[in-house]
């Protein structure tokens, strides 16, 4: 069992093969700090490579998912230094680093919203795989209002609701609630509340346990490719990544409890 980092902004919970990461800075409404951004990849980069854990869940204390970034932590350490460019662009890369390794996890990663996702929260919601949300949950891309770019998650946002959404929200810094999230696409899922949340997020659990979890890390993979390979290099990707599944213990595994009638053994007796 991976053994996890200490850390002094995240609560984190294992609960058998589930882990749940709690943003806890909720006098920041859990803005993105420096110490909560690398506090989050040093946790994800030790558990990327353990199966045994099947599924990440992201949500805040405090009843706010996200703020966006530290704007006084933006004050103080880019516009109140000698900081330049190219360190203030450094910053920003490690940044997209970050969103980089939520969106590329092995692992399920679910996404439960509620009080408010702004700016670069909402762009870490569209690194999910699943998202439930609120209906009276909060929503916008407010950086340009600010005089900078939402730039780090633009691609990510364009991947979870395509670039003419993308191009509104972005421009105009439009507001929207959970309820037009689900709409928009952005959320799988709307609730009324907390307790909704933790309906589907249990649904999801159960789900995600009839999946061999080296099969959903391949064929997470397989989707992310189709981003940047052109079609022979798509076509020999996915048959790899089906060769080495199907000759690899999960494959035997489940086509042999198929016919033989029974459960595979990752569902731990999950139906």
């Amino acid at each position: 069992m991976t053994e996890l980092p200490k850390t002094e902004t995240l609560l984190l919970a294992r609960d058998g093969a589930w882990l749940t990461i709690w943003f806890n800075r909720p006098e920041a409404r859990n803005a993105l700090s420096q110490e909560l951004t690398g506090e989050l990849v040093a946790v994800l980069q030790a558990v990327r490579g353990d199966r045994s854990i099947r599924g990440i869940t992201l949500r805040g204390k405090g009843g706010t998912f996200c703020a966006g970034g530290d704007l006084k932590g933006f004050k103080s350490n880019y516009q109140g230094g000698e900081q330049g460019v190219a360190e203030v662009a450094a910053s920003s890369r490690a940044g997209g680093e970050m969103f980089d390794l939520i969106n590329e996890m092995p692992q399920v990663v679910v996404i439960l919203v509620e009080g408010a996702a702004m700016a670069g929260g909402l762009g870490m919601v569209c690194t999910a795989d699943v998202v439930a949300v609120t209906a009276d949950a909060k929503f916008a891309l407010t950086e340009t209002t600010l005089g900078i770019p939402p730039a780090q998650i633009a691609p990510f946002v364009a991947q979870r609701l395509g670039l003419r959404t993308a191009r509104r929200l972005m421009l105009t810094a439009s507001r929207f609630d959970g309820a037009e999230a689900g709409r928009l696409g952005l959320a799988d899922h709307v609730v009324d509340d907390a307790a909704g949340l933790e309906a589907v997020e249990a649904e999801v659990r159960k789900q995600v346990m009839r999946c061999a979890p080296g099969a959903n890390a391949v064929t997470k993979e397989i989707l992310l490719a189709t981003r940047h390979l052109d079609r022979p290099a798509m076509l020999d990707f996915a048959a790899d990544g089906f060769a080495r599944c199907m000759l690899g213990e999960e494959g035997r595994e489940g086509i042999a409890s198929f016919l033989e009638k029974r459960k595979p053994a990752w569902t731990g007796g999950a139906s």
